[in-house]
């Protein structure tokens, strides 16, 4: 009579086996695996476990014998599997890569595997297999933009130092506005969300003016001062100073992350910045965006309550971001930077170099 092989596990197995019998991101044949382990471990029969998991006998027998011949990796991976390998895939590889990421089609801005298919004579199936061994995504595209502030690193500096160790008695504050935010009603009335439909909007709308939001972050806490207004000249943004003033304790340095918008460097912005000791300015390098934190802010608005959001006027558009900010004030969280400067000036100086081979 044939004896299933005895399982046991260590507290360093049993967590990490435990840890992928559970874990959202886990692919479903590790996690299955795990389980199978686990019960392996408390004593079960092979039966008895494929009875309680709904899978076969010998599926669990496989993945048993092998966790005790080989531990972890024995379940990590899978069997090696029967079939000749692809030759004619392997032959066609390296010049598939090399059209994909070096030439691209004369009419067109991207290959698509159809396309490449064509041109090279090969199946669509197999340039699919191909980019997807290689990593490789010709369909998407992302935007990015390196510096060439010539004073990067001395701004970088500034910034991530006020990040990583604020200055005592002081707040630091990520300022900026959101310009032109559109008050946008649909044509008609979108149709409910059910099973098999998702939400929906019309592609057409109506304009009902715009409005700019000023706001800046306190990176202790994360409550936000903010204020609509429908300019953002420099006598605004004098008029949002001016409420930062109001609404911040008066005995406390207030320490100003913001961008080169000709309107932060106005003269009399700079005249009003003197006469208020207490407020400093700290400029990020110019096409730095993502070094200013309000701005992850404003994506949260945007994706939560703009982009989707249905507004007859300029009123309800501004309420409506009045309401989301005061849920946000009701919970903030502290935001908190990882990344160090000298992190941040290796990253781009290798992103340079990449554009100086190009």
């Amino acid at each position: 009579m044939r004896v299933a092989p005895t399982v046991e596990l260590s507290e360093e197995q049993r967590e990490i086996l435990t840890r992928w019998s559970r874990g959202r991101s886990t692919p479903h044949r590790l996690m299955q695996r795990a389980r199978i382990v686990l019960l392996a471990a408390e004593g079960r029969q092979n039966k008895e476990i494929a009875e309680t998991l709904g899978v076969m006998e010998r599926t669990v027998g496989r993945w048993r014998t092998r966790f005790v011949k080989h531990g972890l990796a024995g379940i990590d991976k899978d069997l090696p599997r029967g079939g000749r390998k692809p030759t004619t895939r392997l032959e066609r590889e390296q010049e598939i890569v090399h059209k994909t990421t070096q030439e691209r089609p004369e009419n067109a801005t991207h290959w698509s595997s159809r396309t490449l298919a064509a041109e090279r004579g090969v199946s669509p199936s197999m340039v699919l297999r191909v980019w997807r061994a290689n990593g490789l995504k010709p369909h998407r595209v992302k935007t990015f933009k390196v510096s060439n502030d010539p004073h990067f690193e001395e701004k970088l500096l500034d910034v991530v130092g006020l990040y990583l160790n604020p200055p005592e008695h002081a707040l630091v504050l990520s300022a900026d506005e959101k310009s032109q935010i559109q008050a946008l009603d649909r044509t008609q009335p979108g149709l409910p969300i059910k099973k098999g439909r998702c939400d929906t909007m019309t592609h057409d709308y109506k304009r009902n003016g715009t409005t700019t939001l000023f706001a800046a972050i306190d990176m202790a806490e994360g409550h936000v001062i903010s204020t609509c207004m429908q300019r953002h000249r420099h006598q605004e943004w004098i008029r949002f100073l001016n409420r930062i003033d109001q609404e911040t304790p008066s005995h406390l340095d207030v320490h100003l992350i913001v961008d080169n918008y000709c309107t932060h460097k106005h003269p009399k912005v700079k005249s009003w910045l003197k006469r208020r000791r207490r407020f400093h300015v700290h400029f990020t390098p110019t096409s730095s965006s993502w070094l200013n934190v309000v701005e992850g802010f404003f994506k949260k608005l945007s994706q939560k309550r703009l982009v989707r959001g249905v507004f007859r006027s300029v009123a309800e558009l501004e309420q409506a971001i009045a309401d989301f900010i005061n849920a946000h004030n009701r919970d903030p969280k502290p935001f908190v930077w990882a990344a160090t400067a000298e992190q941040i000036i290796d990253k781009v100086g290798r992103a340079r170099l990449a554009l100086s081979t190009e």
